[in-house]
This record gives C-alpha cells, structure tokens and sequence, in this order.
C-alpha cells in the first residue's frame, strides 16, 4: 500500500495587536486594531486613572461583541487601571483596590473579554514576602464568587521600580501557587523583564530568561506578551517604553523574543509610544517583519 506523504504543517505565527484607545466606544478599539490588520487587542474598558467607573450599558456590550464578531479580533485583553495595588500594606488602598479589580473582572466578562492583565502592586511598607502573600490574597477575595468561564486573569511581570513585586518570576510563581482555584496565568513584559535585570540582548540571556519562565511558571501560561523596548537601560529598575528596534534592547533581541517558539501560543501586543502619526503602523510592520521572518537582514 502506498502512502502519500502529506504536507508539513505550518507552524502557528504568534498572533499581532496593539494597546488600542477607546475613545468614542470601547468598539473603536477593536475598528483600530483590525484597519491596522491586527489579529489581537488590548483595551482599558474605563478610565485607567480613577477608582469610579461608568457603569457598561447593555448596548455598550452588545455593540462591543458585534463588532468584535465582525473583525474576528483575537483574543481581546483587558488592561486593569492603574490604580490598582493588590499588594498594598495599607488596609483602605488595599480594600479599594480588591473592589476595583472585582469590577474589572466583572467588565471583562460581561464583555466577553479572553484577559485581565494586572500588576501584581507594590509592598511599600511591609517586605517583598508580605507583598507577594497579600496580592493572592486580594485576588482570590476579588475573584470570590464569580464565574470566570473562560476568562483568565494574567499575571504582568514588572520592572521593579520602587516597592513593586512582580520583578523576579519567582514572585509569580508564588502568587499563582496560592490561588490554584484561579487558573492564573502570565503577561510577559519584554521592557519590564529588561530592565528588572533579565538580559535579553544576547543568545544566552535570552536563554536563561526562557528558562526562568518555564522553571517558575512555564511558557504555556503566557497568554501575552506586551512587546516592547526599552528606553531605559538594563537592569535600571526603571519602566520606559521604546519604540521597536531604538530602545536599549533592540531589534536583534527582539526578533529572538518574536521567533520563540515557546511563546509562540501568546498574543504580541505593542505597548509602544505615539508620538507622532505613523508610530504604531511603523512598530507593527517591524514586528511582523520578526514574526514572518522576514525581517531578519535589518539592523
């Protein structure tokens, strides 16, 4: 009996998005993403910078999954305001921002949104230890009595600025070990990561990052990641993104980050500046460019 050989399978390109404003309708998010030719997206669904936020409206919701229906955009990701410190020492913040981050969860699933990320806050006033064991506390109090669904929340490393845990992946780890009901998982920041002391910028650094990953919270459980550069030096404890390619990480490092095949289940999300017309069109065509592969003789 013959046997026909048959074709190889394609592997899966990491799908494309961007941080996309929601100005006019939480729908124009999704309108920009897809003229851009964006398969995924991340949105604020309220105002990052206050704890009060505008109830959804029925037809807010129902316009938000038409034309999401309509552009085939995916996944959807949610990013919780800033606002929010799950670790907080402080009681009142503390109280506030569980509530806060309840009712991101609850906006998130009734737009039937696949993420939450969220930071996992600072300590200020108590140690890392301390930190780390009241931002799982918060989130398992946050979560209590919701039907998740599908939905996920997703861990986001950070640079370690100030008080801030998250910085090392061990402190994730540690956060999702103690909410196992949960299902958490994690949004990997290529700026955070750098400048909170994981070297991208060689073969080996990369390597090694990869490894943390998967040693602490392995690389099937990174939904996202938010790609970006750094204008910030290494290991600077300092959070300032960079246009793709200009930053301190640059474009040979990032290409390796595209191309991962440990992370190529995650959606790439640009995080990057506008600061002028033109700005997010020029970083996603180099991030496809990486992700194609066909990007590999530019500087």
């Amino acid at each position: 009996m013959t046997t026909i050989p048959q074709p190889a399978e394609t592997p899966r390109r990491p799908r494309i998005g961007l941080h996309a404003p929601i100005a006019g309708g939480l729908q124009n998010a999704l309108l920009k993403a897809h003229a851009l030719r964006c398969d995924a997206v991340q949105i604020f669904s309220r105002n990052p910078r206050g704890w009060s936020a505008r109830p959804l409206a029925g037809d807010e919701i129902e316009n938000f999954k038409r034309v999401r229906a309509e552009t085939r955009i995916d996944p959807v990701v949610v990013h919780a305001n800033y606002l929010i410190n799950l670790a907080a020492a402080d009681a009142t913040i503390r109280q506030k921002s569980v509530a806060s981050f309840r009712e991101e969860i609850e906006r998130g699933v009734r737009l039937g949104a696949d993420y939450l990320v969220v930071h996992p806050g600072s300590a200020k006033g108590a140690c890392e230890a301390d930190g780390i064991r009241t931002c799982a506390e918060s989130l398992r109090e946050a979560c209590a009595g919701i039907d998740l669904g599908g939905f996920r929340v997703l861990l986001e490393n950070t640079a370690g600025q100030g008080a801030c845990i998250g910085h090392r992946f061990e402190h994730l780890r540690d956060i999702i070990g103690a909410c196992p009901a949960l299902h958490l998982g994690v949004c990997l920041d290529t700026a955070h990561a750098f400048t909170a002391g994981y070297d991208l910028r060689d073969e080996d650094g990369f390597a090694a990052t990869i490894e943390a990953v998967e040693r602490n919270v392995g690389a099937a459980n990174v939904r996202a990641v938010h790609f970006n550069d750094s204008k910030a030096d290494y290991n600077s404890r300092v959070d300032r993104h960079w246009h793709i390619g200009q930053g301190h990480i640059g474009a040979q490092a990032l290409r390796r980050v595209a191309r991962a095949p440990e992370l190529r289940e995650a959606a790439f999300l640009l995080e990057t500046p506008l600061d002028v017309q033109g700005d997010d069109e020029r970083n996603l065509a180099t991030l496809r460019s990486f992700v194609e592969g066909n990007g590999d003789e530019q500087p």
